[in-house]
């Protein structure tokens, strides 16, 4: 990563556990407005439908499985992005964490850091990581990637914040191989109109059926609407409508949420919810791409992230920019030059 203007020039990325490439998205957005090159070296999904997703926008295969992956065979990059696999941490999941197999994936992203040594990594993961296990699991975590020698920061932040009627709360997990000044964004951006969302003349496929939407109605306490809503069916059986959706879920019902407790949602309007924009090619099935909405990040938080992330990184590039300067200037009449590494 080279300095250009107070700035670096191009930027390298790894994407691992990529999905449909909300990370590469949301990178491929922040380099362009602000006018740095930037690749992906590197890319990693074991599902096939995800794969052909993410080759169909990227114009790349992601590799499969991460287990089989040669952490040396990784290309060099600046930063690594990671949402790993978060079942084993999640209220869905039975909460097993590192017991499970997929919670031991983490271990691999661990083993490229130390093998490739990054500038900076993001990862995500859901909210009850931050608690599993009475905190215990994130807490290894965290021993780990200090162990490595990086300087981690996490935070949880929620779509809602970021302009998304998205209600999903996610952790991130940012680490630095220097200690640099790093700040997570705040996430005061208005939401977004669900109305601006949802599509219009939807086909009837998309219609719950009239036994469950007769249900839905019967079961429905709350006041009536003007605006849209999704209506929202928890474990207890208990329906909610607001002017947004609670966090897309790859697992659920079918009729888990519904819009104006008649229909499910669109693939288009799952990719918005979770920030994609409608040049976002859809490249499979109903089903697979369900699975993939709820199993993706939100692209503007990991925007706002990656924002903070390269403010830090410009930051310690200029201020070593400016130390070298003076070092050059100060050894200059003995005919040598420190400069800061």
């Amino acid at each position: 990563m080279s300095l250009e203007n107070g700035r670096p020039d191009t930027l390298r990325f790894t994407d691992l556990f990529c999905g449909i490439g909300g990370f590469h998205t949301a990178a491929k957005l922040v380099c362009e407005e602000q006018g740095i090159a930037s690749s992906c070296v590197f890319s990693s999904d074991i599902d096939t439908d995800a794969q052909q997703a993410y080759e169909a926008n990227f114009g790349e295969k992601p590799k499969g499985d991460i287990t089989k992956i040669i952490a040396s065979d990784v290309p060099d990059h600046d930063v690594l992005f990671a949402g790993f696999p978060c079942q084993p941490f999640s209220i869905c999941g039975e909460r097993k964490g590192f017991d499970d197999a997929r919670g031991t994936l983490f271990f691999d992203i661990a083993r490229i850091l130390a093998e490739k040594r990054p500038r900076a990594f993001v990862l995500e993961n859901v909210k009850l990581l931050s608690n599993h296990d009475k905190g215990r699991t994130l807490q290894r975590i965290l021993e780990v990637l200090e162990g490595l020698g990086y300087h981690v920061h996490h935070r949880i932040l929620n779509a809602l914040h970021f302009g998304l009627p998205h209600k999903r709360e996610r952790i991130f997990i940012v680490g630095f191989r220097e200690p640099l000044q790093f700040q997570f964004p705040v996430g005061n951006a208005p939401m977004r109109a669900l109305s601006d969302i949802l599509e219009e003349n939807v086909p009837s496929f998309y219609l719950a059926s009239e036994k469950i939407r007769q249900s839905r109605q019967e079961k429905y306490t709350g006041k009536t609407h003007d605006e849209p809503t999704i209506w929202h069916e928890n474990k207890g059986g208990h329906i909610s409508a607001y002017p947004y959706s609670c966090a897309l879920r790859a697992g659920a019902s079918y009729n888990y949420l519904l819009v104006n407790g008649e229909r499910r949602l669109t693939e288009r309007e799952m990719l918005r919810l979770q920030g994609f924009p409608d040049t976002y090619k859809i490249a499979c099935s109903y089903g697979a791409t369900r699975k993939q909405a709820g199993n993706s990040v939100a692209v503007p938080c990991v925007a706002a992230v990656f924002r903070s992330v390269l403010t830090a990184l410009c930051r310690a590039e200029q201020n070593s920019s400016y130390l070298s300067h003076l070092t050059f200037q100060r050894e200059q009449g003995k005919g040598v030059l420190r400069g800061f590494h």
